[in-house]
């Protein structure tokens, strides 16, 4: 099947879908009191997930978009560590008792800022509050460049059996314009740092679409990433955003690969993967055939792609997103902000949205979409019951997509083919009831 999409359709803002609702839907219509009530009605035999959110790093990097702030010295990690601290205590007195986690996950920023006897104490602390399952994926996402064989071998006793390393690309001029300086020499000693320490599972994030990116160069990356031997690879689209992201503003427009040439490197990058017998998983993730995410069932959260098979995911920390049954609550995003949140009532939610039943449908088929590349008609209907009928105008209303080449017509849906899958966010956003009225800037399809 041939792909056939017009430039407009590349570029079109499209949402990545790691939730539905999307952030940006996100109001102060969901406050501490609303996430402390949803909190403590979570049934006792909830499995529950953990996210903690370290919003520093030891170098700005101008193309990223997370919520981080760098630091140069220890005393706002030691204060904003306190304020984490006492927002565990608040979640574990509104649980009742120490609920059953079946899924940790560190992410920022850059966790590995804290010390090794910061990173002990704060798992250490996780673990009191909480009945961590046995077998439990503790995962964490790591800075290479401020890395060093103390912090890994922490990380090895706190029960950390999953590392994300993040590389980007290895090309010193593409590293020059997103300052970011980051040799393949020292991420090859922090793998071995890691190994040495007992953490086997290692993931690598790659992006294309970076400033100075070409397909010889993303390709030298490719394969220097592969000669580490990871067991899963990431590789994001740049989402150049500079009129909500500041510093993204140190990157020239006409630095940036164009959308066909941002398709090209998705597409050397897929090829590249595949053919080292990497397994494609949904939109921008491989992983090794004996991985646990090859073997699924996948899902989707704000973390990307995951086996994280919980009832409600809880975050901790500035900007982190819970998701719990009745919605979705984040915490304010700037550090000082969430210390005085938390000082004042224990909890630091800052917005969110109540999930209708509507939105949990659509959610449920968007993630499905995201991670399956299937939408199934009984499924919904099992699931939803008649409420599933009000997605068939949607469904029907897809001729233009097949003709595309993003969907394939089946007796029970349609199924996103292999091929298609990078575009699989533009088939998603036909399902998104609340896209025609979103005013905040995407990044594009591709």
């Amino acid at each position: 099947m041939v792909i056939q999409l017009s430039p407009e359709r590349l570029a079109a803002p499209t949402p990545r879908y790691t939730s539905y609702p999307t952030a940006v839907q996100f109001t102060e219509a969901v406050g501490a009191a609303e996430s402390g009530d949803w909190i403590a009605a979570l049934p006792e035999d909830a499995d529950l997930s953990l996210y903690v959110h370290i919003p520093f790093c030891g170098a700005l990097c101008w193309y990223c978009g997370c919520s981080t702030t760098v630091v140069n010295t220890p005393g706002p990690i030691a204060g904003y560590l306190d304020a984490l601290e006492a927002e565990l205590l608040t979640v574990a007195d509104r649980l009742g008792g120490r609920r059953r986690v079946v899924h940790l996950h560190w992410g920022g920023g850059s966790p590995n800022s804290l010390s090794p006897e910061q990173i002990e104490d704060l798992a250490a602390r996780q673990r009191l509050l909480f009945d961590v399952a046995e077998g439990a994926e503790f995962a964490v996402e790591i800075d290479p460049r401020f890395m060093d064989a103390a912090r890994a071998a922490a990380l090895g006793r706190a029960g950390v059996n999953r590392v994300s390393i993040g590389v980007q690309d290895f090309s010193p001029e593409v590293q020059a314009a997103i300052n970011r300086h980051q040799s393949f020499a020292t991420t090859r000693q922090v793998v071995d740092q890691l190994r040495q320490a007992g953490i086997g599972a290692l993931n690598i994030d790659l992006v294309y679409g970076l400033p100075h990116q070409t397909e010889a160069r993303l390709a030298e990356t490719l394969e220097q990433a592969l000669a580490l031997s990871p067991d899963r690879l990431a590789v994001f689209g740049y989402a150049h955003l500079p009129q909500r992201i500041r510093h993204q503003r140190l990157i020239p427009d006409d630095t940036l690969p164009g959308h066909e040439a941002r398709l090209r490197l998705a597409e050397l990058a897929t090829a590249r993967l595949l053919e080292a017998g990497y397994v494609r998983i949904g939109l921008d993730h491989f992983a090794r055939p004996d991985d646990t995410l090859a073997r699924g069932p996948v899902h989707r959260n704000f973390q990307g792609y995951t086996t994280d098979p919980s009832d409600a995911l809880i975050g901790f920390g500035a900007s982190a997103i819970s998701r719990l049954p009745q919605g979705y609550a984040q915490n304010a995003t700037a550090v000082a902000d969430y210390r005085r949140r938390i000082a004042t009532t224990g909890l630091a939610t800052a917005r969110g949205v109540a999930l209708s039943e509507d939105d949990r449908m659509r959610a449920h088929v968007i993630e499905r979409l995201m991670c399956d590349l299937t939408y199934s008609a009984a499924d919904v209907r099992d699931r939803f019951g008649p409420a599933a009928d009000r997605l068939l105008p949607i469904v029907r209303g897809m001729d233009d997509l097949e003709v595309e080449g993003l969907i394939v017509r089946t007796a029970d849906g349609f199924q996103v083919p292999e091929e298609a899958a990078p575009y699989v966010r533009i088939v998603c956003a036909r399902f998104d009831a609340w896209l025609a009225a979103t005013t905040v800037r995407h990044a594009p399809a591709v």
